[in-house]
């Protein structure tokens, strides 16, 4: 007995010796974000892959249910000092954050790391490098970036007299495409609508950038309720309300509505294609970029990606990794073609990985192009909250509530009040 208890200690003092030694060799990083889904899984997967070419890192995920909760989770941690290393974040979150002072700069990163040249930083779209420099200063790095994009039923194009390979291209052209593809209800059948509209504030801001407009001017004033604000809600209200060729929907209901053949042309963001192969979908679909107006701008949106300061080097630096080896030609290039996400490097466009995509889906090629012309939400703090009060007064006008003008002015005055409220801060 003696004997056996005197090998367990000799064994106890083995593990405590060599133990914290080895576990030191390798940096632990903490990373919350909000997908989910297959555009969670394939995160999951690009991060098992990175952790096992990386033995000196571990990169643990923690998914969060959405970005909401995500915001909320990283406001509570952030008071209590527990905050994770690394975390998706709008650029209005990550210019708050860097007004709390929490954050690594990503700007010191960049001019610390030999590997990272000034060629490196031309091969990004130069909108998501704009989109992340906030007064001059970069503090957070672009991650998984979205553009908006039609999908349409080319079968229902066919059999109305449309060539089905043939997408409207501006809005006055859209809005004939919408009429000739709306077909009233009958005894035999219902009825059935050019396209639907789901109240969405990332829309009207491409809306009215493409009316010639903006949500905030260069002195962070709201000017979405301009005249061209004003021509873009009008744009949408008219289909649904005074034409009756686009079916009035909310959240989910607008792509369901599309899958189930009620409406031939579908608005959404181009990772929603993603989500709609996880059911067999009966007819030939066809990829489109948005129609456009006065300008051919569109809006990106999706998240980036911030470091929060922790105190410890090595793990600010181990989490630089990630984000470089994440946002490299090979792996942006695999993560747009897997989840229709928009490839950060213009240099991912000439990797077989794209070519082969685009071979498959030749029609995704103009929605790439869009981020040639592309612009980004403000930056600004307030507009996270700003963001969510312009959808409830959208929603109102589209209720008929309030006038087109009444709901612009209600959420320019909400917004302009919560600018003045960080302007004390």
């Amino acid at each position: 007995m003696r004997r056996i208890i005197g090998l367990i200690l000799l064994l106890t003092l083995f593990v405590m010796g060599c133990g914290p030694s080895a576990r030191s060799d390798k940096v632990q990083i903490r990373f919350w974000h909000g997908l989910s889904g297959p555009l969670g899984d394939v995160l999951n997967e690009m991060i098992v892959e990175f952790n096992k070419t990386h033995p000196h890192i571990e990169v643990i995920a923690n998914p969060i249910s959405s970005y909401n909760a995500l915001q909320q989770k990283l406001s509570a941690s952030l008071q209590v000092g527990k905050q994770p290393d690394l975390a998706q974040v709008f650029e209005s979150w990550a210019a708050k954050y860097q007004q709390d002072n929490v954050l690594v700069s990503i700007d010191s990163l960049l001019t610390n790391d030999p590997d990272f040249t000034p060629e490196e930083l031309e091969d990004f779209y130069p909108v998501f490098m704009n989109s992340i420099t906030y007064q001059g200063k970069k503090w957070s790095f672009p991650f998984n970036k979205s553009v908006r994009a039609y999908f349409y039923n080319k079968d229902a194009f066919w059999r109305a007299g449309l060539d089905p390979n043939h997408f409207p291209e501006t809005w006055d052209e859209f809005r004939e495409y919408c009429g000739i593809l709306t077909t009233p209800k009958t005894k035999d059948s219902p009825a059935k609508y050019g396209a639907n509209f789901t109240v969405n504030e990332w829309q009207f801001v491409n809306l009215i950038h493409q009316a010639g407009g903006t949500i905030m001017d260069e002195h962070d004033r709201p000017v979405l309720n301009s005249p061209a604000g004003l021509e873009a809600l009008n744009y949408t209200l008219n289909l649904v309300n005074k034409e009756k060729t686009a079916l009035a929907t909310k959240e989910l209901d607008g792509q369901n509505a599309f899958m189930a053949g009620t409406v031939a042309m579908f608005e959404g963001s181009s990772v929603s294609i993603t989500y709609m192969r996880q059911q067999p979908i009966n007819f030939n679909i066809g990829y489109a970029p948005l129609p456009v107006y006065k300008t051919r701008k569109s809006a990106i949106s999706g998240a980036n990606i911030v470091i929060f300061k922790s105190g410890n080097p090595k793990r600010e630096k181990a989490a630089w990794e990630f984000i470089k080896w994440f946002t490299d030609t090979e792996q942006t290039a695999k993560w747009s073609a897997r989840t229709c996400y928009m490839p950060l490097r213009k240099s991912a466009m000439k990797t077989k990985t794209i070519m082969d995509f685009l071979e498959t889906y030749p029609q995704f090629k103009a929605i790439y192009a869009q981020l040639d012309d592309a612009v980004f939400e403000p930056q600004h703090p307030a507009w996270f909250a700003g963001r969510d009060e312009l959808k409830h007064s959208l929603e109102r006008a589209k209720e008929g509530k309030l006038t087109p003008q009444q709901a612009l002015d209600e959420a320019a005055a909400v917004l302009a009040e919560g600018i003045a409220r960080e302007a004390k801060h």
